[in-house]
C-alpha cells in the first residue's frame, strides 16, 4: 500500500471551520490534502487533481453531498467516505446507493475519520506485479481478472468503487462458495448491526448491477437462503 505520504484527500464541507481542523489534522498524520467549499470547488478540482479519496459533507448549500457522490460515480471510482447527520439512516442509505463507499456521523472524533479514511483505503486493491498469471472468472459477457481486481466487458473497464471491488476479491477468493453477510460486514470493516448488514445488501445489489444482464434474476452474484451471497463464474 502507498505510504501515506503519496495519499492525496479531498475535504468537501461548506464549514470552514471543520475543513481547517480535518485539514491540519489530516496533515498532521501525513496526509496531503486539499479542501473544497461546496459541489461547483470540488469539481474544478477534480478535472485537474487525481483523489485517493474524498471525504465529503452530505449537507451543502446547492448540491448536496449525495447529489455529488451520484454524479462522480458516472466517470470515477475514487473512494468516497460521506459526513452525515447523526440519525439519519436515510441518508446514510441514499449515499451508499448513489455510490459512497462509507460513512461518519457527525459529530465525530477526527481520530474515528482517520480510521475510517485507513480502513477504505485497505480495501483499494493494489495492481499486483506484470509477471504474475493472472486468474479470470468469466461470468457471461463480464470477466473478472482476480490479480489486477479489475472487471471488464469486452474492451471496456467496468468501474468498480473500493467497496465493490472488495466485495469482488473476498468472492473470487471463494468462488462457488457461499459468504455470510456477517463476514462481509466484518470484511468491510464497518460495525456491527442490522443498519451494517444493509448496507451490505446495497452494495451487492449495486455491484449485479454491473455483473448480470438482469439485476433482478442474479445468475452469478447469487442469494444463498441462510447462508449469505455466492460468486457463481462460468
Amino acid at each position: 500500500m502507498m505510504a501515506e505520504a503519496d495519499i492525496h484527500l479531498l475535504i468537501v464541507d461548506d464549514d470552514e471551520r471543520i475543513r481547517e481542523l480535518l485539514r491540519k489534522f489530516l496533515m498532521r498524520n501525513g496526509f496531503w490534502v486539499s479542501i473544497a467549499r461546496d459541489a461547483d470547488h470540488a469539481r474544478k478540482l477534480l478535472q485537474g487533481l487525481d483523489f485517493d479519496l474524498i471525504v465529503l459533507d452530505v449537507m451543502m448549500p446547492g448540491e448536496d453531498g449525495i447529489a455529488l457522490t451520484r454524479a462522480l460515480r458516472q466517470r470515477i471510482a475514487t473512494p468516497i467516505l460521506l459526513l452525515t447527520a447523526r440519525g439519519e439512516t436515510s441518508d446514510r442509505i441514499r449515499g451508499l446507493e448513489a455510490g459512497a463507499d462509507d460513512y461518519l456521523p457527525k459529530p465525530f472524533e477526527p481520530k474515528e475519520l482517520l480510521l475510517r479514511i485507513n480502513a477504505i483505503l485497505r480495501r483499494v486493491p493494489q495492481i499486483r506485479s506484470e509477471i504474475d498469471l493472472p486468474k479470470i472468472l468469466h461470468l457471461g459477457p463480464v470477466r473478472y481478472d482476480v490479480g489486477r481486481g479489475e472487471l471488464w466487458q469486452g474492451d471496456e473497464r467496468v468501474r468498480l468503487t473500493a467497496t465493490e471491488a472488495q466485495l469482488m476479491r473476498i468472492f473470487s477468493a471463494n468462488p462457488g462458495e457461499a459468504v455470510s453477510r456477517s463476514r462481509l460486514v466484518e470484511e468491510l470493516a464497518r460495525d456491527g448491526g442490522q443498519a451494517q448488514e444493509r448496507a451490505v445488501d446495497v452494495q451487492i445489489t449495486r455491484l449485479r448491477r454491473k455483473i448480470e444482464s438482469d439485476p433482478k434474476q442474479p445468475r452469478y452474484l447469487q442469494t444463498v437462503r441462510g447462508e449469505g451471497y455466492m460468486l457463481a463464474p462460468d
